[in-house]
Order: C-alpha cells, then structure tokens, then sequence
C-alpha cells in the first residue's frame, strides 16, 4: 500500500498570493489548515522561497489591473518573514517597474526578478543580493514585455518569456548579457530542465482566454539550450499559461480554456486543465480538470503532490501525481472572490 501523499509534511506550510486580497495566506500542507494572511501591497503577483536567508519573496506588478491594461506599474519587492509572517522590507526597484517573474540561486545568493521594458529601455532581469536585499544589476532581454523567467541549477543561463514578441531571450546571469533570442511565437511560462539540457516554454502567447488571432499549435515548446533551437513540440489541446518541473522530472502546465457557443458568437470561461508530461520520454502521461483559468503551478519538494493556482475561481487545487486525484481544493478568499495566483512551498525548519 502507497503511504498518504501527506505523509511527512507537519510542519510544511504552502503560501498562496490572493492578487484582489491583496494578501498572502499561509496554509498547513499536512492538513490544510488556514494559518493566517499577512495583508500586502496590491497587486500581488508571484512568490519566491529563499531557504538559505529563509525569506518569501512577492512581486506587485500594478496598482489595479492587468497586463496591457493596468492603472499604473509598481517598483516594489516584498521580503517577508514567513515565520512570524510579517513584512521583513519593502525594496523599491525604481526606476524599475512592474517586477513579475521570480527565479532564485540560494547557493549563489542572486534573486533574478523580471521588469517590464519602457520608452526608454527594453524589459529587463533586475538582479538582487539576497544578503544585502538590493539590486547589482539589470540585464537587458531585448523584448518590452519581460515576464516569467526560469534559471538553469548552474546558475550560468536564464530563459525570460516575452509574451508577445516572436523569441524567449537567453541570458548569461554571470556576464549579465543577453546572448541569444530563441524562436518561439509568443511566450509564456517556462522551465529549465534539472541539467540544464532543455528548456520547456508555453506558446504561443494567450492574451484573453477567448484569444483566437493565433493560428500557432498551442503547446510546450522543448527548446535545446546548446542550440538555442526548437526541436519538439508537446501539443496541448487548449493554450498553456504556467509551466512547472518537478524534482522527479515530470513536466505540469496549465491549460487556460474557454467555451465558445457556435449560435451567438459568445465566450466563456471554462475549467482549467493540469497536464503532465514526461520529460524523459516527452508522453502525456495524464491530465486533470481544474478551477478557472490556471495561472502558477508548483510542487511539493519530492514531487508527489502538485499545487495549481486558478485565478479566476481563486482555488488551488491539490493533486496527487502518482495517482492524479484531487486531494483537496483550498478556496481562496471570501465567497465570488477571484485572485488566486503565486505559490510557493515552504519546508519546516530543522
């Protein structure tokens, strides 16, 4: 008999942006337990967990909206202790703004959060030393709309996803330069494989869940980092969002899907998609309906148990992998509320 997927994580704590709270909400990921949320600046966006100086780290991206439609573009970082669950500092990145993707190096003390680009620059990796809590330097990516942004475990590479422009940018985190544009048509979430072999990027980009323009094949672009060539497509039946690897090396992304009535020409939200592949041998193992609209993914740290975000039913949805069932579904602020968006897993101490 299979142990409990549970098993093992007293202790463990699971933190969830609500983006419309604004706050960040701590769950126990033994049993679920609602644990307290520590109100924050809005608009919340991704989360990040340093182990090593034991910090949670939040982007806020606008002051009400969205991308391409927003009321303003924030400059701020939030450091958070996750223990006493109080705002440890607020890091203004100005002239900086709109910081969104997180990716950390714990051994190299580096925290790489991408900005979106302006008149005057492209987007942008701001560069944070996570001992000190301040920015070292920006690296150009070449593209406005700099978005999710994922890190090779050498630290050497970075893959910055541009959502509208035609290329994923390659940069060198030692240089600090940008080395190369690969072909994607409009990107999305992306991940590094654990040898830095392979990058996986979302395509084409989404826009609204209703967006139809786009005549590319919707899927996971498998990318050869030695190239900087596309050499395989895993096509998805609807658009992904986020990308996720786990530790065990499966592959999760999040189909954003919509209803579209043939009478009236109307759209409407649908539920979500999980999808797994296999990274070894690049098969769909499975997929599993979700809530609205799935915008970040993670997982616990042996990989059993996936965790989705859906920001418009603001539910995460727990997943058992080896099985893929529903464990349980968390509800995200009060009743109607919409939000639920970045994620992050965080080990007891000891």
């Amino acid at each position: 008999m299979q142990p409990s997927p549970r098993a093992g994580r007293a202790g463990d704590v699971l933190a969830v942006v609500d983006q419309s709270g604004p706050t960040v909400s701590f769950h126990d990921a033994a049993d679920d337990r609602y644990l307290g949320a520590l109100d924050v600046l809005a608009e919340p966006h991704e989360l990040c967990f340093d182990p090593v100086r034991r910090l949670l780290w939040c982007t806020v991206t606008y002051r009400s909206g969205y991308y391409h439609a927003n009321s303003g573009r924030r400059t701020e970082l939030i450091a958070i202790d996750p223990d006493t669950r109080e705002v440890a500092e607020i890091v203004d990145l100005a002239p900086e703004h709109a910081p969104h993707g997180l990716a950390l190096d714990a051994a190299r003390g580096r925290l790489y959060v991408t900005v979106e680009g302006s008149t005057d620059r492209s987007g942008g990796v701001v560069v944070i030393d996570t001992a000190t809590r301040r920015p070292v330097g920006r690296i150009d990516t070449g593209a406005p709309g700099a978005h999710w942004i994922a890190i090779d475990a050498a630290g050497r590479t970075g893959y910055v996803a541009n959502k509208e422009a035609p290329f994923v940018s390659a940069v060198d985190l030692e240089r600090g330069v940008l080395t190369g544009k690969v072909a994607v048509p409009g990107s999305e979430g992306v991940a590094v494989s654990a040898d830095g072999a392979y990058a996986f990027v979302a395509a084409p980009y989404s826009g609204s869940f209703a967006a139809t323009g786009d005549a590319s094949v919707p899927g996971i672009r498998v990318v050869d980092t030695r190239t900087a060539s596309v050499v395989d497509v895993l096509v998805t039946d609807d658009r992904i969002m986020p990308v996720h690897l786990t530790s065990t090396g499966l592959l999760l992304v999040g189909e954003v899907r919509a209803d579209h009535d043939p009478a009236d020409g109307s759209v409407r939200m649908a539920p979500g998609r999980l999808v797994v592949f296999d990274t070894g041998t690049r098969e769909r193992l499975g997929a599993f309906e979700v809530g609205h609209c799935p915008l970040t993914i993670t997982s616990s740290p042996d990989g059993r148990l996936a965790y989705v975000a859906c920001y418009a039913s603001s539910t995460v949805h727990v997943v058992d992998l080896a099985s893929m069932r529903d464990v349980t579904r968390l509800a995200i602020g009060g009743p109607g509320a919409s939000g639920a968006h970045g994620l992050a897993y965080l080990p007891r101490t000891g």
